[in-house]
């Protein structure tokens, strides 16, 4: 993969207005992000149409499955992002190049071995989660299908990792909405005029997949020609720095799910109108709050590429202003919402439980949003400077001990509307602890180095005796 650039690397977020970086970045990614969740959502909502709770229920516990698997590949592109972005900061250009080929092949290597292994287990996991009868086999049915192609899947997003650690947001965005755009166009064909129902929802996935890799390559690949070619030796050298970041990213990823799952347990005890609406919830997540999904992206090239350059000043000032933009897109979000929330119902024939789920999901949506915002934001700092330990900390602990009991407790005492209010509650601390962390992160950083710049400058002491005779 010897591809000359068709212009020079260079990094882009050392100078100018950081707000500006981080809305264009957030911008472009939230423009290819949302045209995945949009798609993913209008995928529950053809399925919806066919007037089966269990089809709708069936495909939300598939999605909950293959979000362990997409966690796992989103660990791995943090990696390939801050390894990427730190070593074009710091002007080494080759480097990021050796790196963002390595971290590729580790990741596909990966999704495949993963994808392998949960096939034989699906039935046990679905089990768990509390799927049954023909919600549970419409379930089996999806991920048969699906589940083979997440290595694709991990491919596209690793090259959607490294665009962005070079700063070209408009080819990372061009990989996503390539995919969703495919998506939208075969989603009604298959699933209504083929008549293949939630098979052919799942059918679409696999195709837009193949997409977002083309499009991937030609952006990073023959476009910036950011990959050297694999060699065994260069895998190895850096298996060890990038599984230092992917290691604890894929913990901190896969808090979200794996609470998910438990929480859908709590939900499914209530019938398949309660997991329908879970479902729809958890398309209506992304689609409302993709650009925090799409600014966590954003954060870590420009955090890294100015840790890399030394500007500590404009690390900090990047923060504060991701939380800011992560605070005002949160507020437009949940009024939308609120306004919304009839339509929405409406749009997926929802009745009965069903909608007073989703209405009620509306209402506290954007409180709860406002403080995971905060921690995707210090946990996107935390995976790209060197803290990858405490972003697992703060998300586990938000998902166990700021989750699930209050989950449990909230259903014992109000019902599913109880659960959820209770699932809620813990964002606030876990949000607004960890970005305090995040910034006693970087003035750490640049205390060391500091010390480190202190003793290189600092003379030795034979250096200092040199001196003295000679004047004497």
């Amino acid at each position: 993969m010897s591809h000359a650039p068709s212009r020079s690397v260079q990094a882009v977020f050392t100078t100018g207005p950081l707000m500006r970086h981080v809305a264009v970045m957030t911008a472009t990614g939230s423009i290819g992000l949302m045209a995945v969740f949009v798609v993913d959502l209008l995928s529950l909502l053809y399925v919806s149409w066919l007037g089966r709770p269990e089809a709708t229920a069936g495909v939300g516990f598939a999605t909950i499955v293959l979000y362990l698997m997409v966690s796992v590949n989103v660990g791995l592109m943090i990696a390939v992002t801050a390894l990427t972005s730190r070593s074009i900061g710091a002007g080494e250009r080759e480097a990021a190049r050796r790196i963002a080929s390595s971290t590729m092949v580790l990741m596909a290597l990966i999704a495949l071995a993963l994808s392998l292994a949960a096939l034989p287990l699906l039935p046990w996991l679905l089990d768990l989660l509390g799927a049954h009868g023909e919600t549970r086999a419409i379930a089996l049915s999806f991920l048969h299908i699906v589940l083979p192609s997440n290595v694709l899947m991990a491919i596209g997003m690793g090259f959607s990792g490294i665009l962005r650690a070079i700063g070209d947001a408009r080819r990372a965005m061009f990989v996503t909405l390539g995919g969703g755009i495919v998506t939208a166009g075969l989603d009604p064909l298959l699933i209504f005029g083929f008549h293949l129902g939630p098979d052919g929802a799942a059918i679409a996935i696999v195709l837009a997949r193949i997409i977002i890799v083309a499009i991937g390559f030609h952006g990073t690949v023959i476009r910036h020609g950011m990959m050297a070619r694999p060699r065994l030796d260069a895998i190895r050298q850096d298996s060890a720095r990038t599984f230092a970041i992917a290691g604890p990213a894929i913990l901190t990823n896969l808090s979200n799910p794996i609470a998910n799952a438990v929480f859908a347990g709590v939900v499914a005890r209530f019938g398949d109108a309660a997991v329908a609406a879970l479902a729809i919830m958890d398309r209506l997540v992304p689609v409302a709050f993709g650009a925090l999904f799409a600014l966590s992206g954003a954060v870590g090239p420009i955090l890294g590429q100015n840790w890399g350059a030394g500007r500590f000043d404009r690390m900090r000032r990047g923060l504060t202003d991701s939380a800011i933009f992560a605070a005002g897109c949160v507020v437009i979000s949940w009024l939308l919402l609120l306004s919304l929330s009839g339509v929405i119902v409406s749009a997926f024939h929802a009745t009965e439980l069903t909608a007073e789920l989703v209405v009620f999901f509306c209402l506290i949506a954007g409180p709860m949003w406002l403080f995971v915002g905060m921690l995707f934001v210090a946990n996107a700092a935390f995976n790209n400077l060197g803290m990858p330990f405490l972003s697992t900390l703060f998300s586990w602990g938000r998902a166990t001990l700021g989750t699930m009991p209050f989950a449990f407790l909230g259903a014992q005492l109000a019902g599913p509307k109880g659960a959820l209010a209770g699932s809620a509650l813990g964002a606030v601390a876990f949000g607004v602890l960890a970005l305090i962390f995040a910034y006693r992160g970087i003035s750490r950083l640049e205390r060391e180095a500091l010390q480190r710049q202190a003793r290189v400058e600092l003379p030795d002491h034979d250096t200092l005796l040199s001196s003295s005779e000679a004047r004497s």
